[in-house]
């Protein structure tokens, strides 16, 4: 496997959805590549950071900027 391969395979991979042939030439690879595993490493901490966290409330002024700023967007588009 290569760079590439990790990249397309990573979230089945930190998921624990690989086949095991996949998941087992995957490791090869991570076992010799630095860069890969940093990316791998920081995609499953990014995941859990996220898992852990609670919806953040916007405030209503917050929000309708939002969705002023979405409806301009979708009119210049022609949506």
């Amino acid at each position: 496997m290569n760079c590439k391969g990790v990249i397309r395979e990573i979230s089945d991979y930190i998921d624990g959805d690989l086949d095991l042939s996949v998941r087992q030439e995957l490791e090869r690879h991570l076992e010799h590549c630095e860069d890969c595993k940093m990316v791998v490493d920081q995609t499953r901490l990014t995941v859990d950071i996220f898992c852990d966290s609670k919806p953040i409330e916007l405030t209503s002024d917050v929000k309708s900027r939002l969705h002023d700023a979405l409806r301009r967007k979708l009119q210049e588009t022609g949506n």
